[in-house]
């Protein structure tokens, strides 16, 4: 017990800092000076810069992820699971019983099933946040649109979107800055729903049968309109 105390001990500060962090960079947003025109695009400083880039190498350097994450959903419900990431373009949330969603990225669509009710969902990768960091090439340039960078001691927040189709939402993405860990994600989509993923047990590197990714739905009943 002694020999793994310690550690633990370390352990478990180190997640109530990060948590505590976590909590905080809402409040910093908040706090943020505002313009009373429609989004555009933050002026960077020579620091901004430099975080931007680092985000980009790290972001880049990630061809598969493999995570425990927990879900705020608009809601306020939590929901845990794993989630499987395969750049480009592949991603797998599985839920742990007994929340009945599967969702599965491939092939260019989205695939959001709820087995309970056995209906699925489909929309285009590319009409999601998401596709910002499924991307072969992850740029926060050009096409993508960096609204803002939040600080807080420990951890570094980056807010994006698409450019061309800013109405459909953004994604922030929130690292641990030393070193550079991602660990949440904040989805808000077109109606302003916000859906906040955090990441624990983050593995990289492995590789993934195909199969993981993929989706097939199920057909709608004769003369019935397909979910």
């Amino acid at each position: 017990m002694g020999v793994f105390a310690a550690p633990q001990r370390c352990h478990m500060t180190a997640m109530i800092h990060r948590r505590a962090a976590l909590a905080l960079l809402p409040l910093a947003l908040l706090l943020r000076p505002r313009g009373a025109h429609a989004i555009s695009a933050m002026t960077l400083t020579p620091a901004d810069r430099a975080d931007v880039e680092r985000i980009e190498a790290y972001l880049n350097g990630i061809h598969t992820l493999k995570a425990r994450f927990e879900q705020i959903a608009p809601d306020g419900s939590d929901s845990h699971g794993t989630v499987w990431l395969d750049r480009p373009g592949k991603l797998r949330f599985e839920y742990d019983p007994p929340v009945p969603y599967l969702l599965v990225a491939n092939h260019g669509d989205v695939y959001f099933h709820d087995s309970a009710l056995n209906q699925t969902s489909e929309v285009a990768l590319g009409d999601t946040p998401l596709s910002i960091i499924l991307a072969p090439e992850i740029k926060l340039s050009g096409d993508i649109m960096l609204t803002d960078i939040t600080r807080v001691p420990g951890l570094i927040q980056v807010t994006v979107l698409r450019a061309a189709r800013w109405w459909q939402g953004s994604l922030s993405l929130a690292f641990d800055t030393g070193p550079l860990v991602l660990r949440q994600w904040i989805v808000l989509d077109e109606q302003r729903r916000e859906t906040r993923v955090s990441l624990t047990d983050i593995e990289t590197g492995g590789h993934f049968p195909d199969s993981l990714f993929d989706f097939k739905p199920t057909p709608p009943p004769p003369g019935g309109v397909k979910r």
